[in-house]
């Protein structure tokens, strides 16, 4: 089946014809997008700046405070030149980015005690280390997404593997691998991630490799039952009567028309990728602090009731992407489903 046989947008143009399924792609798409600038977007640094005659660019260049007549060699902390009788008194002037704030920023001189409630300058106030809610919810979504495509794309790999490999021999190589992957599952989830967190530390790409040694068994049971079901099929059956390796036979003849469960699934391991990161990060396994994340919010949430904005603001944001993704996953499962009829 070619990639842009007639079948295939046959099922492009039925995904499109769902409204809610349609919009709900642009839109997360088009989020997920646009945070991939989140530094361009929401940022403690100008994009560019004028002070005495000289033009800088810190947003992609680091400048040491001593350039602005500081002390230090630390890199300078531009609101707070800008607000200095030293820069204000000489034609020097900045440009920020819409946001003019960054996730790991914390601004202590705020009046009160942190989480401080939203703001015209803090939209969604600053959560219990004076940081802006707003930029880390933004970086955080990023970083969910891109966690849960990579854990998909990783899973997907080797359940596609595992499962055809099981499905197209059959016999022995089935019942081993079946029993292994049984006794594999049957492993404590969270105790594994604490194990190797403790061990390795938490980090981005150790997160990835734990989740992705566990997501990819539902895949395979699905695509275990596919490869038995084409394999039988006749034109397998003359493929190998012509010699063809089983390489070819698995890759070209049996997988392009087996792909059904992938594309119906990916949308929902996508869903359980940032349900997993997280609830890892509510309960402390998951990324190494200070990483913007959703589930540190909704435990500083949690820790922090008279401070509603760190809930609600990281609620909807984790319901809205959810939904988002269920009503894809929902449009795609229905576009694949032959059966299925839309308006």
């Amino acid at each position: 089946m070619a990639l842009f046989s007639k079948l295939t947008r046959d099922r492009w143009s039925r995904f499109r014809r769902i409204k809610r399924a349609w919009y709900s792609f642009l839109i997360l798409s088009s989020l997920f997008f646009l945070s991939l600038f989140s530094e361009m977007l929401c940022n403690d640094k100008p994009y560019i700046m004028s002070y005495n005659g000289k033009w800088y660019f810190p947003i992609f260049h680091f400048y040491p405070e001593k350039e602005f007549g500081g002390k230090y060699s630390t890199e300078a902390d531009y609101l707070t030149l800008r607000n200095s009788p030293l820069f204000k008194k000489s034609d020097n002037w900045m440009v920020f980015p819409p946001v003019p704030h960054s996730p790991l920023h914390s601004y202590i001189d705020l009046a009160g005690t942190p989480p401080h409630p939203p703001s015209t300058d803090h939209w969604l106030g600053t959560d219990s280390s004076a940081r802006d809610v707003f930029a880390r919810l933004l970086y955080g979504f990023r970083i969910c997404m891109l966690f849960s495509l990579i854990l998909a794309f990783i899973a997907t790999l080797f359940g596609i593997l595992i499962g055809g490999l099981q499905g197209y021999f059959g016999g022995l190589i089935d019942i081993v691998v079946q029993r292994m992957i049984e006794i594999w599952s049957s492993l404590p989830f969270l105790y594994v991630v604490i194990l190797v967190g403790t061990i390795y530390s938490r980090s981005f790409m150790i997160l990835i490799l734990v989740l992705s040694l566990f997501q990819w068994i539902g895949l395979s049971y699905y695509m275990r039952g596919e490869f038995l079901k084409i394999r039988n099929l006749n034109y397998v059956k003359v493929a190998k009567t012509m010699g063809m390796s089983n390489t070819h036979i698995l890759f070209r003849q049996i997988l392009p028309n087996g792909l059904t469960p992938v594309i119906t699934l990916l949308p929902f391991q996508i869903i359980g990728g940032i349900g997993a990161l997280t609830a890892l990060d509510f309960l402390g396994f998951g990324l190494q602090p200070p990483t913007p994340s959703w589930g540190e919010l909704l435990s500083q949430g949690l820790n922090n009731l008279f401070a509603p904005w760190l809930a609600i603001s990281t609620v909807v944001c984790l319901f809205t992407t959810l939904l988002l993704a269920t009503f894809i996953g929902e449009g795609v499962r229905e576009a694949f489903d032959p059966r299925s009829s839309t308006n």
